[in-house]
């Protein structure tokens, strides 16, 4: 199973901990930071596939961070939830205008913010879901680490079937090399473009039996995309 790192930034040391261990106890993987300077930092190491963002922070506020994960082109894609004790409605505008995907306010229940997660996860980041996928033919299950197609049960390797997730979340849409790299080894990871070939290759090879492979195309001079058609 693919496993989500959420950055959680927030200050105060209880909510800290109760936040972490509700993530970890969802399979999410927990990166904690207590203030915007080592948050950047840790989003500087590797991105983090959604930030849990509270929005009073010494010194640099959420807000503030927020505004400028948005203005950089490396991170503006990250999802973010705001975490706050404000209520009123003035506040989640601006929240939500800020960048945040979501809002939520304290206190919250565990449950409550652990939907939110996954529903922001689904709709922003798809291939961090454990929702099984289906597309022509093909199935695949995040939580078995399962794939089949017509019915045969097809082998991959640990990069093959995240590469297969990725694409059958994000169908009909073309990516360079550099996007896959980004998107499936991330982009901390530096390794050579043509790697996603072999990979690719690799792919095809797995859905061939099933007649599936065409699935995977090859856009000249672009990339690759996942199509029906």
């Amino acid at each position: 199973m693919t496993t989500a790192n959420i950055l959680l930034v927030e200050d105060e040391p209880a909510i800290q901990e109760l936040l972490a261990f509700n993530v970890a106890q969802c399979g999410f993987r927990a990166i904690q930071a207590y203030d915007v300077p080592t948050a950047l930092a840790e989003i500087n190491r590797a991105l983090p596939d959604l930030i849990l963002l509270d929005w009073m922070l010494p010194g640099t506020s959420g807000v503030e961070m927020a505004r400028r994960l948005r203005a950089d082109s490396r991170t503006r894609d990250i999802p973010i939830i705001m975490l706050t004790a404000r209520t009123d409605e003035r506040d989640k505008i601006l929240g939500l205008e800020s960048g945040a995907d979501d809002y939520i306010t304290k206190p919250f229940s565990p449950r409550e913010l652990m939907a939110r997660i996954r529903a922001v996860l689904r709709r922003r980041a798809p291939q961090m879901s454990d929702e099984t996928v289906r597309v022509e033919g093909v199935e695949l299950s995040p939580t078995t680490h399962r794939v089949s197609a017509n019915g045969q049960n097809v082998d991959l390797g640990p990069t093959e079937f995240r590469l297969l997730h990725f694409f059958m979340t994000h169908v009909e849409r073309v990516y360079s090399r550099a996007q896959l790299l980004d998107q499936v080894w991330g982009d901390h990871v530096f390794v050579e473009e043509r790697t996603v070939d072999v990979h690719i290759r690799r792919l095809r090879q797995a859905l061939e039996p099933s007649g599936l492979d065409c699935l995977v195309q090859t856009v000249r001079g672009s990339g690759y995309r996942f199509s029906r058609e």
